[in-house]
């Protein structure tokens, strides 16, 4: 069985830092809740009347990294990741599971995007701002709506995979 560190977020530190290490305690809880799943398995809408899956979940934050750091605060003009059309939001959910999806996959695009993203926040300062929704939004703003998204979608993770196994914790 495969077990990922999940880093504890330090009691003492900057702002800065808090902000990146309860986003990364996030990212590794969803990781973590997906670790020795079978593609069947992370395609299974396990709650019903949900139809949300495990590699849905990872697919949809992949999209959601590559939408606030990479479209609003860097200015990039990049595709979905998972396809789909570019909605005014911002992106597609990717939630969707194309027929040869796998869970690898959707985990390697997936750190792929959070790595894009941690280097695209190391050239920004917390007050850096970008134009969104006909105003500006800072990057510590980003920071803390990425914190909330991740933890919303590990409680989603938590329940799906106690449905699929019967696994709990974490």
């Amino acid at each position: 069985m495969t077990h990922t560190e999940r880093p504890m977020p330090p009691l003492d530190a900057d702002e800065r830092t808090g902000l990146e290490s309860w986003l990364d305690f996030y990212r590794t809880t969803v990781a973590q809740k997906c670790e020795d799943l079978t593609d069947e398995q992370a395609r299974s809408a396990s709650v019903p009347p949900s139809s949300l899956t495990p590699m849905g979940l990872v697919q949809h934050l992949a999209e959601v990294e590559r939408n606030w750091f990479r479209r609003v605060l860097s200015g990039e003009d990049v595709p979905p990741v998972h396809g789909g059309p570019v909605r005014p939001e911002g992106h597609d959910g990717g939630f969707e599971l194309a027929g040869g999806a796998t869970l690898a996959g959707a985990l390697a695009a997936w750190r792929e995007e959070v790595a894009v993203s941690r280097a695209v926040c190391a050239e920004h300062s917390l007050e850096d701002s970008a134009p969104f929704m006909g105003g500006e939004v800072k990057l510590r703003w980003i920071y803390h709506h990425m914190i909330g998204e991740y933890a919303r979608h590990s409680g989603h993770a938590d329940l799906l995979r106690e449905r699929i196994d019967g696994s709990t914790g974490v």
